[in-house]
């Protein structure tokens, strides 16, 4: 579906139209002591009595009335006193804030699903800007639309509350930037007010859902969290002005392929703006030279992860082939084939296998956190030389080289890059393939050895991307199948363990009890920590994709299901009664994370979406 550009956009639910406004749900009004609260189905703010502020908001975007939490935050220093003129209206209420003598400043509005922001400016007033700040304990509130170069939002933008769905942000009167700062615990959206170059400057709010519109998935309770929580892989960092594991976090170059794959099937967010675009700024600014942990002079790594190249250039091929953005291709396919050029000469023996610089070695790591940090997002579980999950992700991203080489006037590199990707193919399955298991190694360490924990992800990955022969493709997802039922893990609300067996002492990265590392050599006082064996959404859809793949689709949704019931409750965020993080458990719920919010979990929603 393609949408107009505007400053005063239409905002997709699920792919269709929201009614325009005028056309919303009528509400009920209340006045409290220090304020006017306006409720719908979708929609509860309060707005102050004496002042514009917000001193409520919750969101339901799929109108089913789950209104009663608070995302805000509160007023730091409240402004001054100001004069206030309740209105009624046919679907909610008004209230106009004047000062003496002036017209008013602001008018907030709320109806249906519809928040208005209106600022007036006379030569009797200049107002100022509205500020609404968000608790992050509450919800990790972000404000998701593209950069301008003094570092503001530009509008239409998206307000997304993990959780509880969305807000479209428009404008009219003029053009405006939002305001957009965080730090620990907060997230602060500023709306510019009116001036005297444009004199009258209305803002809208449009509870919105954006998602994929998924056939037999409308009006299917158990798909609430699909479609609530669609957005919650993206979340920009005000201060690093990339999309980052949360808003006060990290940015990996390495988690790039993760956002793509859902921006790719993000509808139109507003006007022109699409979830890619994000994407694509991200990108230019890492191409450019922005570094990001998972590549050298970011965090322990002498060089580029090996999962970092592969995952950026997915993350390309996503946006030039969704967007179509030929003139953007042509400008940055020499620094992606510089990419993909630095990623196939690691491959130092030829034989068709990316590999890493630490030798992934049993006992090769050192005592406390690792001096060199392994080859992949896993970084605390001692992957290095050639890795199984980077090898995949290096065979999809060489294919869409080849594609890219062709799309970009570059036809004569297209057949280096798919003859590069059918070399890593066929040694792919001779490598890692663990004949005393039946199932995949993580890694084949420069001794040559396999190094198997039933890494579910590795499987899942390596079985959905092709990577396996077609006849042990179902064998491999049986025998794990089997594995977690054998080890006893039922409980797929938590999503999946990422490996389901400990991870031995000597192949253990992080050697500190905090992340995974015992003090056995067996790791089993480790094991169900963090990384080692603890439970998480995060790559969690790898292993679903595999079974539907498969053909078991029973399996795939026994998996599914609940985590998207967990996703609708809020599971994977805030924190345990340990003041641990919940977005990493142990098998018997207790908090393993650190993250408070971790992007990663949400990419499983792609299995909902295909």
């Amino acid at each position: 579906m393609k949408a107009t550009l505007s400053l005063a956009p239409a905002f997709l639910i699920c792919g269709l139209a929201l009614l325009p406004a005028g056309q919303t749900r009528a509400g009920t009004v209340s006045d409290e002591a220090d304020g006017v609260r306006v409720t719908t189905s979708r929609l509860n703010v309060k707005f102050a009595a004496d002042r514009p502020a917000l001193l409520f908001l919750a969101v339901d975007s799929i109108g089913g009335g789950r209104v009663q939490h608070d995302v805000l935050s509160a007023e730091d220093s409240p402004g001054p006193a100001y004069a206030a003129a309740r209105t009624e209206t046919p679907d909610g209420a008004s209230i106009a804030y004047a000062r003496k003598g002036a017209p008013p400043d602001w008018t907030l509005e709320a109806s249906g699903g519809v928040i208005r922001a209106n600022s007036q400016w006379s030569s009797a007033s200049a107002p100022g800007p509205l500020a609404v700040t968000f608790d992050t304990h509450r919800c990790y509130s972000t404000l998701l639309g593209l950069f301008d170069d003094a570092g503001n939002i530009r509008l239409p933008a998206v307000l997304h509350l993990p959780g509880f769905g969305s807000m479209g942000l428009g404008v009219t009167g003029a053009e405006r930037s939002l305001g957009y700062t965080s730090g620990p615990g907060w997230v602060k959206v500023t709306f510019p007010a009116a001036d005297a170059a444009h004199p009258r400057v209305a803002y809208t709010w449009t509870v919105a859902t954006f998602c994929p519109d998924v056939p037999g998935v409308a009006g299917d309770a158990r798909y609430d969290g699909f479609r609530r929580n669609w957005l919650n892989i993206f979340q920009l960092n005000p201060g690093r002005r990339l999309l980052s594991n949360n808003t006060n976090s990290d940015c990996c170059g390495f988690c790039y392929y993760e956002y793509a794959d859902i921006a790719l099937k993000t509808p139109p967010l507003a006007g022109n703006l699409h979830a890619l675009d994000m994407v694509r700024q991200s990108l230019d600014l890492i191409l450019s030279g922005t570094k990001t942990y998972g590549m050298p002079g970011y965090g322990d790594f002498p060089v580029d992860a090996s999962d970092t190249e592969p995952s950026l250039l997915i993350a390309a091929y996503d946006y030039a082939e969704g967007r179509g953005d030929a003139a953007w291709l042509r400008e940055r396919y020499p620094a992606l084939r510089a990419m993909a050029e630095k990623m196939l000469a690691t491959d130092t023996d030829g034989d068709g296998l990316i590999k890493y610089v630490a030798s992934g070695n049993s006992g090769t790591w050192n005592e406390g956190q690792p001096r060199v940090r392994p080859s992949n997002w896993w970084d605390t579980i001692g992957f290095g030389h050639e890795d199984a999950y980077a090898n995949a992700l290096a065979y999809r991203a060489l294919r869409g080289m080849s594609q890219l080489a062709r799309d970009g006037g570059h036809a004569e590199d297209a057949p280096r890059y798919a003859a590069a990707a059918a070399k890593l193919a066929a040694a792919y399955f001779p490598a890692f393939y663990d004949p005393a298991t039946g199932i995949l190694a993580g890694w084949r360490s420069a001794d040559g050895e396999r190094h198997d924990y039933y890494f579910t992800f590795v499987n899942g990955i390596a079985v959905l991307y092709g990577l396996v022969p077609a006849d042990r493709a179902a064998g491999i997802m049986d025998r794990l199948w089997d594995k977690m039922g054998q080890v006893g893990y039922t409980n797929f609300r938590m999503g999946l363990p990422g490996n389901l067996v400990p991870v031995a002492r000597k192949d253990y990265a992080h050697k500190n009890p905090r992340y995974g590392g015992g003090l056995r050599e067996d790791n089993e006082d480790g094991f169900q920590i963090y990384e080692n064996g603890g439970a998480t959404a995060c790559f969690s859809f790898f292993t679903i994709a595999a079974y539907d793949r498969v053909g078991e689709h029973e399996r795939a949704q026994q998996i599914l299901l609940p985590i998207l019931a967990a996703f609708d409750n809020r599971e994977f965020e805030g924190t345990g009664a340990n003041h641990l993080t919940n977005d990493w458990r142990k098998w018997d719920g207790t908090a393993e994370g650190y993250e408070g919010f971790l992007v990663d979990n949400y990419y499983t929603l792609l299995a909902a979406a295909r």
